[in-house]
């Protein structure tokens, strides 16, 4: 989900968080998720929704794999390695 300009893990937890509190019906929503990640114009947050959305499109339709994440406890869950040698 690359934009014009790096977002920080900070500011990608910000624009999720706020997403979930501005949703489609909210006036003036993008001005809203702008100043809630904060350092981030409205173009910049406008565009990072539009490749979210479309990275979400992708993951659903099976064109991009979901990466194999840890458990609770350390314990990694079976996936591609980046060798794309299976893992445990």
């Amino acid at each position: 989900m690359a934009s014009g300009s790096s977002w920080t893990p900070k500011q990608n937890k910000l624009f999720e968080n706020a997403l979930a509190i501005y949703d489609k019906d909210t006036p003036d929503r993008w001005h809203n998720l702008a100043r809630a990640v904060g350092g981030k114009t409205v173009e910049e947050v406008k565009m990072h929704y539009e490749n979210l959305v479309e990275d979400i499109k992708q993951i659903e339709s099976g064109h991009v794999p979901i990466p194999p994440y840890r458990k609770a406890g350390g314990m990694k869950t079976k996936g591609w390695g980046i060798s794309g040698v299976s893992e445990v």
